[in-house]
This record gives C-alpha cells, structure tokens and sequence, in this order.
C-alpha cells in the first residue's frame, strides 16, 4: 500500500516523445500550431451559426456541439502535453493525472455518440424530409443531446475508477504524452483481466455500436440519394453528408487502426503519433471539413468577418 501511495503523492512521469528530444520541438510547434486553429476555426463555426439565423436547425445544433466539444477535447490534453515538450520535467500531479483521465475518457465518448446522432439527423433530413422538422424538434435535439453526454460521462466514471483504484507497487513511468486508459492499466502490478473485460465490453456500446448505426444510416441515405431526380438535390445531399462522412471515417479509421496495432516498441510510437492525429490535428480539420462544401456555413462566416471588420472599423473612429 505504501509504494501504491508512493505514486499518488508524486504524481506521474509522461514519457511522451522523450525517445526522440530532436522531435520535441519541432512537435511543439506543430501542437501549438494545431491547437491555435482547433480554437480560431471552432469558435467562428459556434459564433456564425449562432448569429445567422437560417442555421438554427438540428443539424448545426449538433455541429455547434462537435465544435465545443473539439475544443474542450484538445483543452484537456495541449497546455499539459506543451508543457511537457517545453521543460526538462515530464511529470503530471497525480490529481492532474486522473482528471485528465475522466475528462478524455468522457470527450472521447461523447464524440463517438455525437457522430452517430448527426448520421441520424442527415438519415431523417434525406429519407424523410417533409417530416424532418417534426421528428427533430428542439426537445428532441435537446434531449439526443443530454443522453450522449450523460452515457458518455457514466461510461467515463465507471472504466476510469476501475482503473485508478488498480494498485500500482509504486510504478509512475507512462509511456505516452497523456493519462490516457491503457497506458495507465499497463503500469498495474496486478492482473488486469477484469478491467480489461469491462473495457472491451463498454467499447463495444460506446465504440462499435454507433458505428453500426451509422453505417446502416448511409446505407438508407445512399439509397435515398440515388432515387433523388434532381441533380442540385443530390449535390446537396451529397455535400451535407460528405462533410460528416469525412470526419467519421478519419476519426473511426484512427480509432480501429491504432487499437488493433500489435504491441510492440515500434506500434507504441506509431501509437502515439497516431493518437496525436486524432485528439490534436483532427479537432483541427473538421471546421474545415464542415465549410468547404457547404455553402450556408460560408456565407455566416463571411457575414461575421464583416461584422468583425465594421465593429473594428467603428472602434478606430471612435478612437480618432
């Protein structure tokens, strides 16, 4: 019980990058970088759709949700990570440790979840559009919502205290850039069947199952669009769909990439590159993604530039 102690009051070492000091710089500035766009590019997708009134429908409801939740995600993991890439110490407080733990777990959860309530929002837009606006009311959304952060912060709590209470003789050496779940079962000195099990089978209803659910909804919206007459209907059905598509299959794919790697030294650091794509650079790309090919989402980001521009405007003529 003492060594157990031993870690909690020391907190822990994150390894990270420290294999390669020549990286750590360069991928500080990388990070850095990233994290700038993740906050400039998701706060002027929630500022524009919340100030243009034609986008107060379900689907940027939910994507004003993916927005905050981008930015909370990479919150909870950048200013650690920079300043472990900065300074020569690459420790975290234990009590940093676990809350960074729960809050990664829930967010990850939550993403999972929230993508597939978008890929439901799209099959309900596309294949029953003239009843769309009653069967995703604002209660309804609301409510869609309140589920997929209260399932995802339930799954948090139960996986994450299964893991912190795993006794762990005084072990504090993480090798990865964050507390991250299988990093922290690795350092257990007890047999880990248990949690792991718990693990799995919790993943395969927060993970695998809204996979399923959004692929049968494309399944229903790739029928749905290839009986449509119209050519600029199915543009649009295939630009609104293509930008969610494009950030579940970059974020899916990452997922079921880097957990079916073997585990060995060379699939650790692919590990932790891989999991940098997914929590730093992929937050980064979706108000890219969502903006790209959807021509109401750039015209409320060119209409809150300019308003930006006119109250900047009326600021130095007041000042002059």
């Amino acid at each position: 019980m003492e060594q157990s102690n031993h870690s909690c009051s020391h907190g822990f070492i994150l390894l990270g990058f420290s294999d390669h000091p020549e990286l750590e710089k360069i991928l500080s500035g990388v990070v850095a970088l990233f994290y700038f766009i993740t906050l400039v590019g998701n706060t002027a997708i929630i500022l524009a759709s919340l100030r243009d009134s034609r986008l107060h429908t379900p689907m940027y409801f939910f994507l004003r949700n993916l927005s905050f939740l981008d930015l909370c995600f990479t919150t909870s993991i950048v200013p650690q990570m920079l300043v472990n890439l900065w300074g020569s110490e690459k420790t975290i407080s234990y009590v940093g440790c676990v809350v960074q733990l729960y809050v990664y777990m829930w967010f990850g959860s939550i993403e999972c979840l929230l993508l597939a309530v978008m890929s439901y929002d799209r099959f309900t837009a596309i294949c029953k559009p003239l009843h769309y606006f009653v069967i995703m009311s604002p209660h309804l959304c609301l409510k869609m919502i309140t589920l997929v952060w209260s399932i995802s912060l339930t799954n948090s709590v139960v996986l994450c205290t299964l893991t912190v209470n795993l006794p762990r003789c005084g072990n504090d050496r993480l090798d990865h850039f964050l507390c991250e779940l299988p990093a922290m079962v690795k350092i257990a000195c007890v047999d880990t069947t248990a949690v792991e099990m718990s693990v799995f089978a919790l993943g395969i209803v927060i993970v695998l199952t809204p996979l399923v659910l959004i692929l049968i909804s494309y399944g229903y919206i790739a029928k749905a669009v290839l009986r449509m007459k119209s050519k600029a209907g199915r543009r649009k059905a295939m630009n609104t769909c293509g930008s969610h598509l494009t950030v579940v299959s970059i974020f899916y794919g990452t997922i079921i990439y880097l957990y079916l790697q073997p585990g060995n030294s060379a699939s650790k650091d692919q590990g932790k590159f891989l999991t940098l794509f997914y929590t730093i650079i992929t937050p980064s790309l979706n108000p890219l993604i969502y903006t790209l090919r959807n021509k109401d989402m750039k015209d409320a980001l060119k209409k809150l530039m300019r308003v930006h521009q006119e109250s900047a405007k009326l600021k130095r003529i007041q000042k002059s």
